[in-house]
């Protein structure tokens, strides 16, 4: 069955073009810094919101009209497979990812949701054979059941605690069965609503206790994937433990775990968390901890993770540009973490949002490489902190001085210039490469 029917090959045909199915910015072959667009960008189709989300929200029921829309059970699993290896053929996408109830539904207990899975990714793997999209990461739902209602490794319920980390075994099985890059942890319903009957020290020391164990039985199994950490500040909980790169580094520090993860950011857990994209990015990359990116954006009028596909070439361009400076992502992608509006019924619209995202990177792509082959945000910084290249500056930097010396400094200036941020300028620039290479 052809499930996009209307929608051929998805090709370049560059920014002149009318054509709604074809790429205008976004050229797989395009060499730029030595490496092709298609090696730096590594994009990837989000399965959870392309082939399973129905488009309800809290206030209405699905809206979406899917070809596989009539089927149910374990028949929707197998169609789904189908519709999804059809449209990362007609995207040119090299990889792809899930959770495990993705692509699979649950059985009446575990030994059937095994059993379901079984037969899908053997489905899958099947399908892989013959296609260039390989499998990016996977991870598990550990939050959607209600059983979960109070998380899943660091629940206050130890039966919780050891059906999520059966879960999690299974999937580090599936991962390393189809060659997955990396393993991602979305703790969704890790953290707590309120102190007043919480343990937190309890529960992020389960939390630990669980990476270590997820750390173990990998080593054990010979699945060598890159482990990742999503951060989120809150929804559904109020406070979770991994909120932000910053604070999701302090806890793998604490617990020794900082060798074994790297983290997944996402653009629209950043704004939840009241940081931009780039900060989360930056942050990461000067620690060394970039692994990989949900690539999406949110509504700033709207107060929770509205998924939208990212389609600001601004905010790509500053995220490619701590991308470029990391040397790309590694074994990591940009994954489409995205869900086209609730009004967008029709599974064309999958394809149109797709294309703008990925366009909407490329183009980013090419500006922040020049912007950093240019140096321009480099000589941006040297110049505004060279005061600590000299003088009392290099002492500083090179600890060669204490507050005894500082202070017979200090007592001897007469005047304390500031020099100007030339924030303006700054972003007339950026403006300018973004201009440039959207014109390119």
């Amino acid at each position: 069955m052809n499930y996009f029917p209307n929608i051929k090959k998805i090709k370049y045909e560059g920014p002149a073009s009318t054509n709604p199915y074809a790429f205008k910015f976004y050229n797989p072959e395009e060499k730029i810094g030595g490496k092709t667009m298609e090696e730096t960008l590594r994009f990837s189709v989000a399965y959870w919101h392309t082939f399973t989300e129905d488009l309800s929200d809290p206030f209405g029921a699905g809206t979406a009209i899917r070809p596989w829309n009539a089927y149910k059970g374990m028949d929707l699993a197998k169609v789904r497979v189908e519709a999804a290896f059809e449209l990362f053929e007609k995207l040119g996408v090299p990889f792809f990812c899930f959770h495990d109830i993705d692509i699979a539904p649950e059985g009446s207990n575990l030994k059937e949701t095994y059993q379901n899975l079984d037969t899908i990714v053997s489905m899958i793997r099947d399908y892989m054979k013959d296609s260039k999209t390989k499998l990016l990461w996977n991870t598990v739902n550990n939050f959607t059941h209600p059983r979960f209602v109070h998380g899943a490794a660091s629940s206050n319920n130890a039966d919780v605690f050891a059906y999520a980390a059966a879960k999690v075994k299974k999937g580090l099985e599936i991962g390393k069965e189809l060659g997955a890059e990396n393993y991602v942890f979305w703790g969704g319903r890790e953290g707590y609503d309120t102190l007043l009957n919480t343990d937190m020290k309890l529960e992020m020391d389960n939390l630990a206790r669980f990476f270590h164990m997820a750390v173990d039985y990998a080593k054990e199994i010979g699945f060598d994937a890159q482990f990742l950490i999503e951060p989120k500040p809150k929804e559904p909980t109020t406070h979770q433990y991994d909120a932000d790169v910053a604070t999701g580094y302090a806890f793998l520090q604490n617990y020794g775990l900082q060798d074994d993860f790297k983290f997944n950011i996402e653009a629209n857990h950043a704004t939840l968390a009241g940081h931009t994209f780039e900060h989360e990015l930056h942050y990461a990359r000067i620690h060394n901890m970039l692994g990989s990116v949900d690539a999406n954006q949110g509504n700033p009028l709207l107060g929770w993770d509205t998924d939208e596909f990212p389609t600001d070439i601004y905010a790509a361009t500053l995220a490619m540009v701590e991308i470029v400076k990391n040397g790309g992502l590694g074994r990591g992608g940009l994954n489409f973490d995205a869900k086209v509006r609730r009004g967008s019924l029709e599974a064309e619209d999958l394809v149109d949002a797709h294309i703008a995202g990925m366009d909407s990177f490329a183009v980013g792509l090419k500006a922040a490489h020049q912007l950093v082959e240019d140096k321009v945000l480099d000589h941006v910084v040297e110049d505004r902190y060279k005061s600590y290249t000299e003088g009392i500056g290099l002492d500083i930097v090179e600890g060669k001085t204490d507050f005894h010396k500082l202070e017979q400094y200090a007592l001897g200036l007469t005047e304390i210039k500031n020099q100007s941020g030339k924030l303006e300028r700054i972003r007339a620039t950026l403006n300018q490469y973004l201009l440039k290479a959207y014109a390119e």
